[in-house]
């Protein structure tokens, strides 16, 4: 064992979870101490800080890096399926719509590509509030090989996460390594020692990290004023090693002679050698090594991606990004004695999709199926093959489950924490459910996810209510929480109220209004139509009403005519379904409704302009900035949003003119004061978030039409005395216990909360069941997990905690993934054995002549190679052998005179062989791109060694 390895063991407690001894409480304190809601942060030009710095950020960096290796993604698709990928600009909107092709004809919307952006950005940046002491997570304290050890998991729990589809965990850990290896080229010496290009190894752990300045050789001299440039010592320079700073938050311990991090936070910057080293910001003294730094990190940040993109498959990655037709078609069905109808209804709908939307922008991305009876519920189908759908909803059968409530909230739960964010799920069923305990969990998932659910409810109102059980109006409320329908029909009558799926289940589908009233009074709704909607349709719920349409010019049409100037109106049950006409006015609409009773009004249409938002609090510390609140916002409070607006030639193409929390009951709405981000987007604040259930309206101008739009968010937000924060530190192992630390704080009164956690897995779980709490101060407790046994690797556990005392209650969403431990880290190895090239020197006289290789892939170290295909080349490839050794041919025209083989293992390890035929002299441009871009990919994923 070398003594670097020696080192390495010796500090290594775990890997995400590195936190043993005094940095494991500082790592706490830090976690827990260090949040506070705040405006917005207006600071100068930072280099690798998270959201809410300007310059160029750890947001920039990814950002640049994600959609270039984005772009060449969808090249490659686009080449492989023979339509050209030519984006009308470089929004993400439009580089959507191009990427999916010919079937993207009509609107396609970019809003989940910018979640799942948002989503990488907002992981990369808690690394600066929950791993603010860690030195591994920075590089910092010379911690090289502990570092490296967090990105060599992350990269396997993403890899193994794709495979199983679980595209969310996968983006999470992707932006927390992100955030790790990009740091490594701002806090170590790696561009002062003169290096222009990344540093393979960190992603590569079958290659050794070495020439590490060991803990007793001094690094830096004094400076005495904290900027020097460059205070590292000339033979550390001369012998090329590698170091980095130390940072001290809350002591200035340091070895003799090391560097310091530096800045005002770093108390070992005031301990000899003073200064420090880091490049977080772009000074007078260190211009060159931040350029230097930026750019090397972006290019590292380009590697990774490729790597990971080369195990996943190019339409995994996309999908892993959020590019693909937005909708997601989620069913969760009863398939107790009584549903027999029902289940015919929902699988004919399920047809109906499949047949009439594919091949079009509106053909799903991926279908999702969950079954459940009394006691059972799931399995879970998620495919996106409609065959596959198809065979499964085939199969469903109406049997047992007696005249009992059935496990309804374990079917959503499932289907809330399988679908991405922001799906629309439909619920069939004719009874209410017996697992009511989990409607607050139900919830946090879809305020957490932003989904909405839909129920259509055969069954009678009075019908198999049960004191175990919940009631349909329990139906009722979760709809109302999340933005849905609540439908009420009979057997008969189900047919006729499915067209709200067909509605619901399209690409680029927007809410302009959503209210629910209580109160039998006649009111007016106003909302605007910009020009951009299709589609529209006006849903109203309730019985006993009468309503009416009135266009901009005054045209009116009443509920009683089913088909009139303005709209067709059809009434099915308790849901009213009015479709406005294709050619209707842009400007301002009104409907009046004239109620009974209780009743629901939802405006929809399709569009691109759409936006995503987050409610989000700053952080302090060295690297301040913005973390996404997972829960409820606090009561009393001051509250800042972060809005993403997406419109159809990007968000330049779009003016915010105010944006709104508005009440969903009644007329009442706080309005925000808006702050354009330096790195993109929006940040609204208000100075107390309003109490009771509220919804953000986003109004403004939509400059490629010049007319005016509003968009309103579905999922109902509260606010709450309670906080409660956890932050997950490690992947899980099969059958091993997981600590999972929480801490809750009220600014409310002191006493007893009650405790309580779900997870959609059904692993053992033990935590207090109650805690008591002081005012004003954080009360800490452990959640202890166990996965069972022989867990797939690449499972994602998504944990629900809360705290609540009376009505008053808060959550946390975690989302967890299980690991196997992995040994295997090298990749498969490629050897060009012969190559049989007669092409003719003048590549003008290709065509009509061919040339080959043949090449054997081994794996023998590892655990044998899952698939190999071809990144580069026109040609043909054919497995000639296979056994340990496998042998493979490719033959192309001369015309095509680049290869490219990849293979990949069965734990995501990338080996490949890269081949030229490309002769000096003057190449086609096409080839010569081709071998320019090849050449910088041979130095990234080049053949191990032999």
């Amino acid at each position: 064992m070398s003594a670097v390895e020696r080192v390495y063991k010796a500090r290594t407690a775990s890997v995400w979870g590195y936190s043993s001894g005094r940095t494991q409480r500082l790592v706490m304190m830090s976690m827990l101490g260090l949040a506070v809601v705040a405006a917005a942060l207006l600071g100068p030009a930072l280099a690798f800080v998270p959201i809410g710095g300007g310059g160029s950020t750890h947001v920039s960096i990814t950002g640049t890096a994600m959609l270039q290796k984005v772009r060449e993604t969808c090249k490659a698709v686009a080449d492989d399926n023979g339509y050209v990928f030519e984006p009308t600009g470089n929004s993400p909107e439009e580089i959507v719509q191009a990427c999916l092709g010919p079937t993207a004809t009509g609107d396609v919307s970019g809003a989940k590509f910018h979640s799942a952006l948002q989503e990488i950005y907002m992981q990369n940046g808690l690394i600066d509030r929950d791993f603010i002491n860690s030195a591994p997570h920075h590089f910092n304290s010379e911690a090289f090989l502990e570092g490296r050890g967090l990105i060599t998991e992350g990269v396997v729990a993403i890899k193994a996460n794709i495979r199983n589809e679980n595209f969310q965990a996968a983006r999470e850990t992707l932006g927390k390594v992100l955030h790790v290896l990009q740091d490594f080229y701002s806090h170590s010496n790696w561009v002062e020692l003169g290096h222009k290009e990344p540093y393979l190894n960190l992603i590569r752990p079958d290659l050794p990290i070495e020439n590490i300045a060991d803990v007793g050789t001094a690094t830096c001299r004094d400076c005495a004023g904290g900027a020097c440039g460059n205070p590292i010592l000339s033979e550390i320079l001369t012998q090329g090693k590698l170091t980095s700073g130390y940072m001290g938050i809350f002591s200035n311990a340091k070895p003799n002679g090391k560097c310091s991090h530096g800045g005002a936070s770093d108390l070992t910057s005031q301990k000899v050698p003073r200064g420090g080293i880091h490049k977080d910001e772009r000074r007078a003294d260190n211009q060159v090594f931040y350029d230097a730094a930026v750019k090397v990190a972006t290019s590292a940040t380009l590697q990774l991606l490729q790597d990971i993109r080369l195990a996943a498959g190019d339409n995994d990655f996309l999908r892993m990004l959020g590019i693909a037709r937005s909708s997601v078609v989620c069913f969760v069905i009863d398939t107790t004695g009584s549903m027999s109808d029902d289940i015919d209804e929902a699988r004919n709908v399920v047809y109906e999709i499949i047949d009439s939307k594919k091949g079009t922008q509106d053909e799903p991305s991926e279908y999702i199926l969950v079954p459940f009876n009394d006691p059972s519920y799931g399995p879970v189908t998620k495919t996106a093959d409609p065959d596959v759908m198809k065979k499964e909803i085939s199969k469903l059968r109406a049997q047992g489950g007696g005249d009992t409530p059935e496990m309804c909230y374990n079917g959503i739960q499932l289907a809330l924490t399988t679908a991405p964010s922001y799906s629309n799920i439909y619920v069939f069923t004719d009874a209410t459910a017996k697992d009511a305990h989990l409607k607050d969990t139900l919830v946090s998932l879809i305020r957490r996810t932003k989904s909405t659910v839909n129920f259509f409810m055969t069954g009678g109102r009075r019908r198999r209510r049960s004191t175990r059980g919940g009631t349909f109006t329990d139906y009722e409320e979760l709809a109302l929480a999340s933005g849905g329908q609540a439908i009420q029909v009979t057997k008969g009558q189900l047919p006729e109220a499915t067209d709200i799926i067909l509605d619901t289940s399209t690409s680029a589908l927007v809410t302009i209004l959503q209210q629910d009233r209580t109160s039998a009074k006649s009111e007016s709704f106003s909302f605007n139509l910009d020009e951009s909607l299709k589609n529209i349709t006006v849903y109203i719920t309730g019985t006993s009403l009468s309503f009416t349409l009135t266009n901009p010019e005054g045209v009116t049409q009443s509920s009683s005519q089913s088909s009139g100037a303005l709209a067709t109106i059809k009434k099915v049950g308790n849901l009213w379904r009015s479709t406005l006409k294709s050619d209707r006015a842009t400007g301002t609409w009104k409907i009046t409704v004239t109620p009974r009773s209780a009743y629901t009004i939802k405006v929809t249409g399709q569009s691109t302009i759409a936006f995503i938002y987050d409610f989000v609090e700053k952080f302090e510390g060295p690297h301040p900035g913005y973390a996404v609140i997972t829960g409820r916002p606090q009561e009393g409070q001051p509250g800042t949003l972060m809005l993403s607006v997406m419109g159809r030639k990007g968000p330049e193409s779009l003016t915010i003119k105010q944006v709104s929390m508005i009440s969903v009951s009644s007329s009442g709405a706080t309005n925000a004061s808006i702050s354009n981000m330096e790195t993109g987007g929006f940040l609204a604040s208000v100075p107390v978030v309003p109490g009771g259930e509220f919804v953000l309206l986003v109004k403004g101008l939509d400059t490629v039409s010049n007319t005016e739009f509003q968009r309103q968010s579905t999922t109902q937000m509260s606010v709450s005395k309670v906080n409660i924060q956890a932050t997950v530190s490690s992947s899980m192992e099969p059958g091993k216990p997981f600590s999972l630390p929480f801490s809750v704080f009220t600014n409310g009164t002191s006493g007893q909360f009650v405790i309580n956690a779900q997870n959609d897995r059904n692993f053992p779980m033990s935590y207090p069941s109650r805690l008591t709490l002081t005012t004003g101060q954080y009360t800490n407790a452990t959640l202890t997990i166990t996965p069972t046994a022989g867990t797939l690797s690449g499972t994602d556990v998504t944990v629900t905690l809360d705290a609540s005392r009376g009505a008053d209650s808060n959550y946390v969403v975690l989302r967890l993934s299980v690991l196997e431990k992995i040994t295997d880290f090298y990749p498969p190895k490629c050897e060009i054995i012969s190559i049989d090239n007669s092409c003719p020197h003048d590549v003008s006289y290709c065509e009509g002549t061919v040339w080959g290789i043949m090449a054997n892939l081994t794996d023998g170290n590892g655990t044998g190679i899952e698939n190999v295909n071809l990144q580069q080349g026109s040609g043909n490839l054919t497995q000639v052998i296979s056994g340990d050794i496998e042998q493979y041919q490719y033959r192309a025209s001369c015309c095509s005179q680049v290869v490219e083989i990849v293979a990949v293992d069965f734990v995501g390890n990338v080996g490949r062989c890269y081949h030229s035929i490309v002769r000096s002299g003057s190449p086609p441009a096409q080839n010569l791109s081709i071998l320019l871009m090849l050449s910088l990919l041979f130095s990234v994923f080049f053949v191990r060694p032999k």
